[in-house]
Order: structure tokens, then C-alpha cells, then sequence
């Protein structure tokens, strides 16, 4: 297993860490003990997990699981969320001091810890302002209540923003955020992924195989039936198999994975998982399973090497549409290359 720094922390994760969504829901209390047992024993160490899965459960069953593994849940790197609601007051929602507060100890209580490693916010919040939660979490880390912290879905202007007033009020800076990346939701390249290189920002890629369609399941033009995510429900969130289907680039995208796959001899996702472990700013893919069978094929990423032939193949054929300005090869071309005549 290969380990990275989170962003620019000193904390060495691995480059897989284990996405706990499922557990209390798809998966059960005992097939989420299996999970974290087999990542473990495959050389992982960093769990995400969040306030809001399964309502608190899963943060519950990975608290049992650390407390029955002493040895290995001291290896462990701990990261959890909170923004979302937890109860039916207004304001138990939203990054204000007084939610956060009770939501990290909240996750502090079901977790079984004292300390997190990770307290990422798991969105914007367009009614607190910025200096408000940045100086409860300079608070928390002050406190022993967390080492670091990091943002999930944040804007390119949010993100430079947080990064900025940190800054500029001498607070703890932030180290990591987490986005929605993969071969087929590639739009953070555009500003996302410019602002994390800009602050050292390590990036935690969530949905990397596109809520399984980056796994060969999927046929074209056939709805999905049986016991998949889209098979149980095809409009399905943002993965839904309507509108993917009728994306003309989605098919082109996994043909291409399924050239590069089926020459090496590996899964779609293990290639999936490589193209995406090997993206600028990257620090840990998370990885979410149902079972063990799917966490132990994509653990096996771990092993695999793209060639940069196989690497532009894949990004070639996943380049984010449209091609508008300022994005785009035109907008791409302004910023990269030398420009003669202004």
C-alpha cells in the first residue's frame, strides 16, 4: 500500500481510504466489521466517515469496531464530517460555531474517541460566515479535539476563500478537501483542483467509479434491474442511468476503460481507481463497498501502474464538455502557453 501525506500535514495515509456510507445501511454491522478488517489487514489506514450516514450509525459501528481493535485502531487515521442536519431545531444544520460545536462532540461520543484526526465540512454554508468557522476549528485543533481539518464540496472561490482568511487571521490552515472526482465528473479541473495545487491542498476523491459505472456493469441502453444501486432505483441521485445512458461520452469514456482493462488483464475499476490515484493534488481515493468482494477488487489498485500511453488514452477520452471559454482548449491554451502579441 502506498502512503501519502494529507496535503500538507505530516500525517502519512493511504492512498485508498475506506468511504464508511454503506455501514448501517447497505452494509451491516457485521459486513462492516469485515470491511475495515480486510482494509486493514490490506495495509489501509485512513477511515471517512460522517455525522449524517445511516443518522449516526455508521460513526456508531466504527466506534465499536476501534474499541474491539486496539492495536490496529491505533494505526488508524480517524476523519468524519459535520454540517448536515442531526436534529429538527434551526440550528442544528449549517457550519455555525454553535452546530459545529455540537456536532463534533456529537461525533466524538458515537466515534468512542477523543480526538479526530480529520473534521472536514461537508459543504458551504452561505449563512455563517467564513471567519466563524474557521476560528471554531482553530479552536478545536487548539483544544486536542482535532489535528486537522478539511472541507468537502467547496467551490474553487470557496476554498481559496477559507484558505485566504485563515491566513489572514492566523488561524490553523486547512489541509484537504473532498470532491466528487472520476473519469466521467472531471469539471473540477477547471478551478477546484487549480486552487488546491495553489494552497497545498490535498484532494480526497469521493464517488470514484461513479456510483458503479465506471465498473462495466452497465450496458447501453439497458436499464439496469436486480441488486445494484440503479437496479434497486434508476434515477438514482446523480448517478442516475437515464441521463448517463443518453451522454454520448459516458459510452465513449467506458470503451476506452474497457480497451485499457482488458489489455492488462485487470477490473475496470482497478484501472478507474490507478487513472485517478495518479491526478495532480491527489492524496486518497475513498473507497465505499457494500462487500468485501468489491473492496478487495479495488484494493487491488493499489498494485497497479498505468502506462502514460494507457493514462492519455483514458484522458483523452474523458475530456469534460463542453469546450467553452474560459475553459476548454482555448481558455487552456491562454493560461499555459505563451501568449506573444498583448
Amino acid at each position: 500500500m502506498e502512503y501519502r501525506t494529507l496535503g500538507r500535514s505530516g500525517t502519512l495515509v493511504s492512498v485508498h481510504a475506506l468511504g464508511t456510507m454503506t455501514f448501517g445501511a447497505e452494509a451491516d454491522e457485521a459486513t462492516s466489521g469485515e470491511i475495515m478488517n480486510a482494509y486493514v489487514e490490506a495495509g489501509g489506514n485512513f477511515f471517512d466517515t460522517a455525522d449524517v450516514y445511516s443518522r449516526g450509525v455508521s460513526e456508531e459501528i466504527i466506534g465499536r469496531w476501534l474499541k474491539e481493535h486496539p492495536t490496529e485502531a491505533s494505526q488508524v487515521v480517524l476523519a468524519t464530517k459535520g454540517r448536515f442536519p442531526m436534529g429538527e431545531g434551526p440550528n442544528d444544520v449549517g457550519l455555525s460555531r454553535r452546530h459545529l460545536r455540537d456536532a463534533l462532540d456529537a461525533s466524538l461520543r458515537r466515534l468512542g474517541v477523543e480526538h479526530i484526526d480529520l473534521y472536514q465540512m461537508h459543504a458551504w454554508d452561505a449563512v455563517t460566515p467564513v471567519e466563524e468557522t474557521l476560528r471554531f476549528l482553530d479552536d478545536a485543533v487548539r483544544a486536542g479535539k482535532i489535528s486537522y481539518y478539511g472541507f468537502s464540496n467547496y467551490l474553487g472561490w470557496q476554498l481559496t476563500k477559507a484558505v485566504h482568511v485563515a491566513d489572514a487571521r492566523g488561524y490553523t490552515p486547512p489541509v484537504t478537501l473532498q470532491p466528487q472526482y472520476n473519469l466521467l465528473v472531471r469539471d473540477i479541473e477547471h478551478e477546484v483542483i487549480p486552487a488546491s495545487l495553489d494552497a497545498g491542498i490535498g484532494l480526497l476523491p469521493w464517488s470514484p467509479l461513479a456510483g458503479g459505472w465506471l465498473t462495466g456493469k452497465y450496458e447501453r441502453d439497458v436499464e439496469p434491474t436486480g441488486a445494484s444501486r440503479l437496479g434497486e432505483d434508476p434515477k438514482r441521485g446523480m448517478e442516475a442511468w437515464e441521463a448517463r445512458n443518453s451522454d454520448r461520452r459516458t459510452w465513449r469514456v467506458l470503451d476506452a476503460l474497457k480497451q485499457v482493462a482488458e489489455a492488462r488483464g485487470v477490473s475496470q475499476s482497478q484501472v478507474a481507481l490507478a487513472w485517478l490515484a495518479g491526478r495532480p493534488a491527489v492524496t486518497s481515493v475513498i473507497l465505499g463497498a457494500r462487500k468485501i468482494s468489491q473492496l478487495e477488487d479495488n484494493l487491488a489498485a493499489a498494485d497497479l501502474t498505468l502506462s502514460e500511453d494507457e493514462r492519455q488514452v483514458l484522458t483523452e477520452a474523458s475530456a469534460p464538455e463542453p469546450d467553452d471559454y474560459p475553459y476548454g482548449t482555448a481558455g487552456v491554451a491562454q493560461r499555459h502557453r505563451a501568449v506573444t502579441g498583448w
